[in-house]
């Protein structure tokens, strides 16, 4: 049986002169069979003596050439001199890359695709365009191969929209995933579409950081939200309270020690020992001394912040005896601008999530009561998690995202693995708490966190989709661990760059489309994709509120001005819900 049957040359393109790894040029004999030739349209080449496997390639560069022939001759004295010219001959040349190979598969009794190459053509083999019935039926295939029970569809290929186009769910999350479109390229719809897809599975399991509460209408996510100043006293069960003893120890100096003080290293040993004096009294408190043998500074163990300033307050003013009366002790006045700052942040109700949380967020088992609302999953509780950071202050953003991320692998890392489920994370807008160059202590907190996942959380179950309109503004490091692209529409040059390096040499022809694709197309390369293409991306049903707003249309409307004063109000209590004034 064979895959391919061309009966006519109105297929035939030229014949392979010059073969590469997985380069190869073809020579086209002439202009009419050269005009077949398209940038990005596919080609096959069928393997000698292989009925039944073709070579699938990639149309990268289309060349009519035009040669001045010079033919030269001996003289007497064995000298070589030009002689009257021939005249211009021209040369018509395609250029290839090889995606891949098509075969039989004997034991499924279908034809199969495969990206793996064992064999490349021979010189002087014929090349055909793929194009009509045979276009379809390669898409076909290529639509049989991935359609199996670990596929996610993303939509249908630009090559031929009739043919549905899947990904590998397993590589897609095993390997990391880079989602990257400048703004308005369609990024939020296909995050939402990927959603809608996982949110069907009995027990998926993703978390999803989201910045600007684009995805707080999902109806089939569980909503949690960071709580603003106005919701400090709240105790709604879809507000995501972070006590503060859940921070390491390098966190919470980026929160409150000032590294350009004489004194800063003081501040950090006399801090560190006042949290471990209070862990170690809770824990005997709530008798668990036994935690005391594998007790370290960073163990999530509440404890007072309160106590830990007033012991520092008590150092900051304390007097000893001298030989001449009262002096200042070793530590006099040394705290005075930590304590100031300590207590800016406790008193600033922005920082309330971290300070100001109900009292069952400071018991033994609130850990695990936070675990599970932030990984729990199962017929009972959505598997998708939203978490909308837009009400933490931007100046912690980093550390508070690099917390969570940070407790769910660490609880995963926990987790027997027989009970250890994947996780996900999907980190929209990447590129404001992982960025390429670390500015400050805070923000090296959360790319130190992301970078350990990026390396070690495929061991443990732990995945990230890193989205970004920004690419070359993500740490290098952790965007070189996804080996999944998925590339909107990008303008800047320094954002194609980026992905390019992201890529392997014989898939850089294909980037160059990525300033003139439309909206909702994207070129998905990677583990996950059996052909690297462009894909239609299917809109998801429930959209996210990312809409660009219409500016020239909305000012056609016949409207009056909002009442200010309300807005003015909202902004002091810095909530968007409607007071009066």
């Amino acid at each position: 049986m064979a895959l391919f049957e061309f009966n006519d040359d109105s297929y035939t393109l030229g014949n392979v002169r010059e073969v590469d790894t997985r380069k190869i040029t073809v020579l086209v004999n002439s202009d009419k069979d050269l005009r077949k030739a398209r940038v990005g349209q596919l080609i096959a080449v069928q393997l000698s003596g292989a009925s039944e496997s073709w070579l699938i390639g990639m149309i990268d560069k289309v060349i009519k050439a035009v040669v001045a022939q010079t033919p030269v001759q001996e003289t007497e004295e064995g000298e070589l001199e030009d002689i009257e010219p021939l005249g211009d001959t021209v040369v018509n040349t395609v250029k290839i890359t090889l995606m891949g190979a098509a075969k039989w598969n004997a034991l499924d009794q279908r034809f199969t695709f495969s990206r793996s190459l064992d064999h490349v053509p021979e010189i002087d083999s014929v090349c055909y365009v793929l194009k009509d019935a045979h276009l379809e039926e390669f898409m076909r295939v290529i639509s049989e191969s991935g359609d199996d029970e670990h596929s996610l569809e993303l939509g249908v290929y630009k090559l031929n929209e009739s043919a549905k186009a899947y990904v590998d769910g397993n590589k897609l999350f095993q390997r990391h995933a880079a989602l990257l479109g400048s703004t308005g390229s369609g990024k939020s719809w296909t995050v939402a579409s990927i959603l809608e897809r996982s949110a069907k599975l009995p027990s998926s399991n993703l978390v999803v950081f989201d910045l600007h509460g684009e995805y707080k209408e999902l109806g089939y996510a569980r909503q949690l939200r960071i709580p603003g100043p106005d919701e400090v006293d709240s105790d709604d069960d879809s507000i995501l309270f972070l006590p503060y003893w859940l921070l390491n120890s390098e966190e919470i100096q980026s929160l409150f020690v000032d590294r350009s003080e004489f004194s800063a290293h003081n501040q950090v040993v006399v801090v560190q020992d006042s949290i471990t004096e209070q862990k170690k009294a809770f824990l005997e408190e709530n008798g668990r001394s036994d935690l005391l043998k594998s007790f370290t500074l960073d163990s999530p163990v509440p404890f007072s912040l309160e106590k830990v300033m007033a012991k520092l307050t008590h150092l900051n003013e304390e007097k000893v005896q001298g030989s001449r009366g009262p002096k200042n002790g070793p530590f006099n006045g040394e705290f005075s601008r930590l304590l100031v700052r300590m207590a800016s942040r406790l008193n600033d109700r922005r920082y309330g999530f971290l300070f100001n949380g109900p009292e069952k967020y400071h018991r033994y088992d609130s850990l695990a009561s936070i675990a599970e609302k932030l990984m729990g999953y199962g017929q009972e509780k959505p598997s998708i998690k939203v978490i909308d950071f837009s009400e933490v202050p931007a100046d912690i953003l980093p550390v508070i995202v690099g917390l969570v991320a940070r407790i769910i692998y660490q609880v995963q890392f926990w987790t027997a693995v027989a009970d250890r489920r994947p996780v996900a994370f999907v980190c929209d807008e990447a590129h404001l708490y992982l960025p390429r160059k670390e500015g400050n202590p805070v923000e090296r907190r959360a790319v130190e966190a992301f970078e350990k996942i990026a390396k070690e959380g495929r061991k443990y179950g732990v995945a990230l989709m890193i989205i970004s309109q920004r690419p070359s503004d993500v740490s290098a490091t952790i965007l070189s661990q996804c080996n999944n692209i998925i590339s909107l529409r990008l303008t800047n040059a320094d954002d194609q760059a980026t992905v390019r390096k992201l890529l392997p040499e014989s898939l850089e022809s294909l980037l160059e489309a990525l300033p003139i694709m439309d909206v909702g197309e994207a070129m998905v390369v990677g583990d996950s994709v059996l052909l690297p293409s462009r894909i239609k991306i299917e809109p998801p049903k429930e959209k996210p509120l990312s809409a660009t707003i219409d500016f020239w249309s909305r000012w056609q409307e016949e409207k009056t001005n909002p009442d200010f004063s309300i807005a003015v109000e909202n902004m002091r209590r810095q909530s968007r819900a409607k007071h009066q004034s």
